[in-house]
């Protein structure tokens, strides 16, 4: 495994600053040689004309867009961060806010899909906010809905049992994905 790759990758793929440490730690390398690895991967960017830069602040680093792309960048990040939410989005969404909280791999079993990107567009949203390996709501989202619990969400107790997501995820592991009539359709939702 090349050091400065891995570093590379996992700056690129965290939402947040991290330490020559913490890099160190999820490696199993030595900190002397993440910091090696890391100034020449700062140089590597140094020396291109490409439209990424590494930020340190401190022992914090972290992979950004040039800031001689800011206004493209913001002007796009705005049409993601205030434009309508996909049908995925707001599934998943709704898989948070009723199941929540809850790991990306609870949610892509729940789903049948990869969520990464709609997990990031969540939280560039303010919508959902990752604690550790856990996505759950946050308060913007209760306070855009009016909510002053996740519990005063519309048949919370019925749709938080274990005992549907139980169903599902049989359903999932018999090879349906989704029910296969209209009768189990009805079955289900009366269950609900």
């Amino acid at each position: 495994m090349n050091l400065k790759h891995a570093i590379e990758s996992l700056l690129f793929v965290s939402n947040r600053p991290l330490t020559a440490k913490r890099l160190a730690d999820v490696l199993e390398k030595k900190n002397e040689d993440v910091r090696k690895a890391l100034s020449e991967l700062i140089a590597d960017y140094d020396s291109r004309d490409g439209g990424l830069i590494i930020l340190r602040n401190g022992d914090e680093f972290q992979i950004a867009t040039d800031p001689e792309h800011g206004e493209l960048v913001k002007g796009f990040l705005k049409d993601e961060a205030f434009g309508e939410l996909t049908r995925p989005s707001l599934e998943a969404l709704t898989i948070v806010a009723y199941r929540g909280p809850l790991t990306k791999p609870e949610l892509e079993q729940i789903r049948g899909v990869n969520c990464s990107l709609i997990l990031r567009n969540l939280m560039i949203r303010g919508l959902v906010v990752q604690e550790g390996e856990n996505y759950r709501i946050t308060m913007d989202f209760l306070r855009h809905l009016g909510l002053k619990s996740v519990e005063d969400l519309p048949d919370y107790g019925k749709l938080n049992s274990d005992e549907n997501l139980k169903k599902l995820l049989e359903n999932q592991e018999e090879g349906r994905s989704e029910p296969e009539s209209d009768a189990q359709v009805s079955e289900i939702s009366a269950n609900e």
